[in-house]
């Protein structure tokens, strides 16, 4: 992830260096974490908070309302995260069961050796993911 000093995010947002101060103040925007000389760095994520700022400004929000629909856009969005992470979860794990049906012969084809050493080059977790997945696409979900 790229982190910005106030300098550059300034530059990226098209805003300046002092409003980027005032809105931190005001707690409209939060730096991700500081350097060790104390400069705050903000993400990329941030200067799209910027826009929405200068948007919802344009519109006549005092500052104050601005905050209270930004906190509330937060709260939608981190549920948004979620559930959007869960289906990508999903849609990977779809895809991996099917990798897995689709080695399965080949892996019964193969010599009981052969097969060990192939699963023995893996890191333990794959193993573990592999044999995981196995057990799940024979024996279907526990729940």
């Amino acid at each position: 992830m790229t982190l910005y000093k106030i300098g550059e995010l300034a530059k990226v947002a098209g805003v300046s260096e002092r409003t980027i101060d005032y809105y931190t103040k005001l707690g409209l925007i939060v730096p991700e974490s500081r350097t060790e000389k104390n400069y705050r760095l903000y993400s990329y994520e941030t200067s799209a908070r910027l826009v929405r700022i200068n948007l919802l400004k344009q519109e006549k929000y005092t500052l104050e309302e601005i905050k209270e629909k930004l906190d509330k856009w937060n709260m939608i969005t981190e549920e948004a995260q979620v559930s959007d992470k869960l289906t990508h979860l999903e849609l990977h794990m779809l895809q991996l069961e099917k990798e897995v049906r689709e080695l399965s012969p080949l892996i019964e084809q193969m010599k009981p050796g052969q097969a060990r050493r192939m699963l023995t080059q893996l890191l333990p977790q794959g193993a573990a993911v592999i044999e995981a997945l196995k057990i799940l696409l024979n024996h279907g979900p526990l729940m």
